[in-house]
């Protein structure tokens, strides 16, 4: 397993019809656990899929300027297939193409 990062053009500053959706975006995909309580249990608010110990396979999420940023700990392989899956179900939802500024897939 390896560090894994990406960050996808869903703005801080996005309206809320776009940030009510992205909880059923998280539901939809592998490995979703909810959002972390603190302790055992991640960190508070956090949205978190496989696991909250970040020293296991996890992925969590956060807002950043940048975009809706996600890090965690994955073999490559497995990364690629969520990171696609991500992808398709977020532009489903938002109804516009969502992907990695960094990757040149979309503008900021």
């Amino acid at each position: 397993m390896k560090e894994q990062e990406m960050n996808l053009n869903i703005r801080y500053d996005a309206p809320d019809e776009v940030w009510d959706k992205v909880p059923v975006i998280y539901a939809q995909l592998n490995g979703w656990l909810g959002y972390g309580t603190g302790g055992d249990h991640g960190e508070r608010g956090v949205p978190y899929w496989f696991s909250f110990n970040e020293n296991e396979k996890h992925i969590c999420a956060s807002v950043e300027p940048g975009g809706l940023q996600f890090a965690g700990l994955m073999d490559t392989e497995e990364w690629d297939i969520w990171v696609k899956a991500i992808k398709e179900i977020a532009t489903k939802e938002l109804g516009y193409k969502v992907g990695e500024i960094e990757q040149g897939e979309v503008d900021f």
